[in-house]
């Protein structure tokens, strides 16, 4: 589960030009703009990462015009993601050791935008346990994982916005599910008519093994239709052999996603040296998209060409462009 909130230690703090009351500080990976003289260098502080969506308390009232939601904002020409407060905010009883997740303890939640009715659907259940879920953990807390991986050859994605979706036939059985359910077939549900139209059941069928599909669905009534297409469009990220539990290799990837007659997101570059700078990742997210190059992209999802897993799990995250962010949020 992502730590919205958390104890951390502010790494660094650097002056900013022409902002005499704040500085720069950098947390995990993350750099945002506070108060000088607030913290000190190797302070620990309360992190809420972006996206929180802090309660309705007095010490958090300046973030009503905002929803009480933190945003990726841009302060004097620095780029300022997530907010750090004193820990005196934390409820009396808390154990004061670095990187606990205090998410919970201070009644924060994760934002969430609505979801139209024809996406959301109706639920048959929730998703399914032996599948594996589509969210990516941001470069910014994964600073271990970049120690591990530095150099590995890698392939880079451009990450799609839009509304995830999770095509699979287990024993014989074919589902949809969104981010969070298993969808009962209805007549106007975006998801399953896209499976219908695109004969998603029966390229399954067509396999020696279940499998699951993953992508990103984009278009009309989708998020604001940011790419500016003419009706839906499904693009896949994933691949996953339900039976032998294991995503294939990039090159098996893009085969079987060939041999379906389906498209996958745009491949952004096949031989990528994995480098171990977060700020160099960032500003290797920005770019335009390649659904359209008149909007910034989301930012990319970076893997491994030949599959790896390490304690996290699947070696695979995503760095999300913050001039996208700024725009769009």
């Amino acid at each position: 589960m992502r730590k919205l909130a958390s104890i951390q230690r502010i790494k660094a703090l650097d002056p900013m030009e022409n902002a005499g009351a704040i500085e720069r500080a950098t947390v995990l990976g993350w750099q945002l703009v506070v108060k000088k003289g607030e913290f000190q260098a190797r302070d620990l502080c309360v992190y809420c990462e972006i996206d929180s969506l802090m309660p309705d308390r007095p010490e958090f009232a300046f973030l009503k015009p905002r929803g009480m939601r933190i945003r990726t904002i841009r302060l004097r020409g620095q780029i300022s993601q997530g907010i750090c407060f004193l820990l005196d905010i934390l409820p009396e009883g808390i154990a004061i050791e670095e990187d606990a997740d205090v998410t919970e303890a201070l009644g924060i939640e994760k934002y969430e935008p609505p979801m139209p009715a024809e996406l959301a659907g109706v639920a048959k259940g929730p998703f399914p346990g032996y599948l594996p879920k589509t969210d990516e953990t941001r470069v910014q807390i994964l600073q271990e994982r970049l120690d591990a991986f530095a150099g590995e050859l890698c392939y880079t994605a451009e990450k799609l916005d839009g509304t995830s979706v999770t095509y699979f036939l287990k024993k014989g059985e074919f589902g949809v599910c969104s981010r969070n359910l298993n969808l009962l077939e209805t007549p106007e549900n975006t998801l399953w008519k896209l499976a219908r139209s695109l004969q998603i059941e029966e390229k399954l069928r067509s396999l020696k093994s279940g499998f699951a599909l993953q992508g990103e669905v984009v278009g009309e009534g989708i998020q604001g239709n940011k790419y500016r297409l003419r009706g839906q469009k499904v693009f896949f990220f994933n691949a996953f052999d339900i039976d032998k539990y294991r995503y294939p290799d990039f090159d098996e990837f893009i085969r079987l996603l060939a041999s379906l007659d389906l498209e996958t997101v745009p491949i952004v570059d096949t031989s990528f040296r994995l480098v171990n700078d977060i700020p160099s990742l960032v500003a290797l997210s920005i770019a335009p998209s390649a659904l359209n190059p008149k909007m910034q992209r989301e930012g990319l999802v970076i893997r491994p060409l030949r599959e790896k897993t390490d304690a996290l799990g699947r070696v695979s995250f995503k760095v999300i462009n913050p001039e996208f962010l700024l725009k769009y949020e």
